[in-house]
C-alpha cells in the first residue's frame, strides 16, 4: 500500500517533534543524543536533509540523510507507529532515495539495532542488504547491523581493447 503522504523538508518548528519521536522510537534505553539543538542543527546544515510528513511542528515520520562525497547516510528514520504499515515509511525513503540520487550518492548507508526485526525487514524489503553487525554499536552494549543500497553501479573503466 502506498501512502498519499506529502513528504517536505522539515522547518525549525520540527525540530522537538523529531527530536522526542527520535528519543521514543529510536533512542529508546540509550543516552538521548538527537536532542531538539542538535535536530534544529541538521535542519540548516547544507549536507543533510531533514524530510517529514504531517503538520509543521508535528510530523508524524521523518528521516535524516547526511551527505558525502559518494555515498548518503541515513542517520535516523522513524515513523509513529499509529502510521505504519500504512506506506508512510515507502514514500519517505523514497523521497530520501531520490533526493540522494540525484545528489550522485553512488549508495545509501543505514544502521538499524540488531533486534529490531521489523526494521531490518523494512530496509530488507527496500533492496537494502545486511552487511555486518556491529557489537556494541549503541552506547557500547547494543548491537547493531549495518545495511547499505546501491544506487548507482560503479562503471568498469574502459579497456584498451
Amino acid at each position: 500500500m502506498i501512502a498519499d503522504v506529502t513528504i517536505r523538508l522539515a522547518v525549525p518548528v520540527d525540530a522537538q517533534s523529531i527530536a522526542l519521536l527520535s528519543r521514543d522510537l529510536i533512542e529508546y534505553g540509550l543516552h538521548w543524543g538527537w536532542h531538539t539543538e542538535r535536530v534544529a542543527k541538521a535542519i540548516a546544515a547544507p549536507d543533510m536533509n531533514v524530510a517529514v510528513a504531517g503538520p509543521e511542528g508535528s510530523p508524524f515520520a521523518f528521516g535524516i540523510m547526511e551527505y558525502h562525497d559518494e555515498h548518503a547516510h541515513l542517520v535516523l528514520f522513524a515513523v509513529k507507529p499509529e502510521r505504519q504499515r500504512q506506506g508512510v515509511g515507502s514514500v519517505l525513503l523514497h523521497w530520501l532515495e531520490t533526493v540522494a540520487r540525484t545528489a550522485g550518492a553512488q549508495r545509501i548507508q543505514v544502521e538499524a539495532r540488531q533486534a529490531n526485526l521489523e526494521a531490518r525487514s523494512f530496509y530488507n524489503e527496500h533492496g537494502y542488504h545486511e552487511r555486518a553487525i556491529d557489537r556494541a554499536m549503541y552506547s557500547s552494549r547494543v548491537d547493531g547491523v549495518l545495511l547499505e543500497k546501491w544506487l548507482r553501479v560503479r562503471q568498469a573503466p574502459p579497456s584498451d581493447a
